[in-house]
């Protein structure tokens, strides 16, 4: 059974950097788990790391589509999966690193996807209820049909409500049922790292002033200029989104930065959520070590007792 570690958690607990330290002390390389680092030229408002961080160790899975691909979570697994034999094979360790709680249990658990085919006059009908009811009307037809499934995805997630939609009218069955698992697809080692609330959306804070500083608006502003749009999966990221209203003229600055802050609250609280139904990662408090050493201490020898 091929081994994986994982080190998983929200949006801003400092996944990044320990991930790389982590991978330098264990010959690891890290494959990122998150549905929009995926995408090209999206780098400061998915919070990727550096061009210089990713030279240090071998990073895998990122830069990998244009914005304006159809990438799903089914192409994300088989990728990863290829990536994790890859790794294996030349004698490093995988480690999945990211905050994606679908992508990392599509892999984790080895996720069977229920392959129908998409038919175009089912797909457009949900997708004109979308421009014409709304994002929260549809998302709550998911709910009603197939709530274990809407519980899984962002409520803002367009493509992935629309699809489960598409299939429950398809087939009369709720596209959860379509998704079986296996538990024992790998020897799995995962740690997922958390802080307080207060603690979490302070950093949170922290991170969208420096995304700004840092030039999110000329980042997105310059996907605008080359036709990406809300059409987009990738263009409704947070941040992306309410940059775009802010171009557009919907909202003012300061809304579209406060919107950014309070979603990005509320997806870090859906993450922590998700990922603390797997009974598998042990949990460590970012705040509890004197120093980021200690911590990736105890993260390695929490991987070495169980992978070693």
């Amino acid at each position: 059974m091929l081994k994986l570690a994982a080190l998983v958690g929200p949006t801003a607990v400092g996944k990044t950097e320990l991930s790389i330290r982590l991978a330098q002390r264990i010959n690891g390389e890290i494959i990122s788990c998150d549905s929009m680092q995926v995408y090209k030229g999206m780098n400061i408002g998915t919070a990727k790391a550096s061009s210089a961080e990713l030279k240090l160790v071998p990073h895998h899975l990122i830069d990998i589509a244009e914005p304006d691909e159809l990438f799903t979570v089914a192409d994300y697994q088989k990728l990863a999966q290829g990536k994790i034999k890859n790794i294996t094979e030349r004698g490093s360790l995988p480690i999945m690193v990211g905050g994606t709680g679908l992508y990392y249990q599509a892999v984790v658990d080895d996720y069977n996807f229920f392959p129908l085919e998409s038919q175009q006059a089912v797909r457009k009908k949900w997708e004109q209820l979308y421009l014409e009811q709304g994002n929260d009307y549809v998302y709550e037809q998911l709910r009603m049909v197939d709530k274990e499934y809407a519980e899984k995805i962002a409520p803002n997630d367009k493509k992935r409500i629309i699809r489960a939609l598409e299939v429950y009218e398809l087939t009369g069955q709720p596209f959860s049922l379509f998704q079986t698992r296996n538990q024992s697809a790998y020897n799995l080692a995962a740690v997922g790292l958390f802080l307080e609330r207060e603690q979490l959306y302070n950093r949170i804070e922290e991170r969208v002033d420096k995304m700004v500083a840092d030039g999110l608006l000329e980042e997105v502003a310059g996907l605008r200029e080359k036709g990406y749009d809300l059409t987009l999966n990738s263009m409704n990221a947070l941040g992306y989104k309410q940059i775009f209203s802010y171009l557009e003229g919907w909202i003012t600055w300061p809304e579209a930065l406060d919107d950014i802050k309070r979603e990005t609250r509320r997806f870090a609280k859906r993450q922590y959520t998700w990922f603390n139904k797997d009974q598998r990662i042990q949990w460590l408090n970012v705040a509890d070590y004197s120093s980021s050493s200690a911590l990736l201490e105890k993260i390695y020898s929490l991987l070495e007792g169980q992978l070693y």
